[in-house]
């Protein structure tokens, strides 16, 4: 074989090599094909993006108005979406639940605890030191429900619960695995919150409203 024969050779295969280089570098850092990893990442900086260009805009919490359970279905969602504002897109609760359990705790804005203390979720505390409210009837109990400035904060705190009190744990792992496949599943979703109430049919009675008021 002639040395110039035998160098193109060589060229030839070191060129291929350095290609197989470039694009495994590529698929692994993502700039050819986004993997999956890269994808979530990126996905992380632009949420974080986001959140800093609402803080620089200065948005406010939206007005609660309402007069029907239909204006109070739009109202607890506009609030949901000012709070996913600021809310890492892992730990969003679906809007259709928390619009579900806010009409079926409060009577859809119409309970006493719902007008006089803005707790749309029947949320209680132990800690009587902070604002709440006594059950009718039981002016000595040891707990109370929380009172909130605004209804919106109630919904900040019940997605606050969802996310952090071990009760909920199951939610958060199944919620978890449902992102990743990229839907949801109300009734799955629904298992991991039985401990909101002490009634067997509640998830049920959720599910059954998100079905009947069509809510996405």
């Amino acid at each position: 074989m002639k040395p110039n024969t035998f160098r193109t050779i060589w060229q030839v295969l070191l060129l291929a090599f350095l290609l197989i280089i470039f694009l495994t570098s590529s698929f692994i850092g993502g700039s050819f094909y986004p993997n999956k990893w890269t994808v979530e990442k990126l996905e992380e900086d632009f949420h974080k993006k986001e959140v800093d260009r609402v803080a620089l805009l200065g948005l406010q919490e939206p007005e609660f108005e309402f007069d029907g359970p239909n204006s109070f279905m739009d109202a607890v969602g506009k609030c949901v979406d000012y709070i996913n504002f600021t809310t890492d897109r892992r730990s969003r609760v679906p809007k259709s639940i928390i619009i579900a359990m806010a009409g079926v705790e409060s009577a859809w804005g119409t309970s006493r605890f719902a007008k006089e203390g803005n707790n749309l979720f029947g949320v209680r505390t132990w800690d009587l030191n902070s604002p709440h409210m006594k059950p009718l009837g039981i002016p000595d109990a040891k707990f109370g429900l929380k009172m909130y400035e605004t209804k919106c904060k109630s919904i900040k705190d019940m997605i606050n619960i969802l996310n952090n009190h071990p009760a909920y744990e199951k939610f958060r792992e199944e919620r978890a695995i449902q992102i990743k496949q990229g839907y949801w599943d109300y009734q799955k979703l629904l298992e991991g919150i039985k401990a909101w109430s002490t009634n067997s049919k509640y998830t049920k009675m959720i599910y059954a409203t998100i079905v009947d008021r069509k809510l996405p």
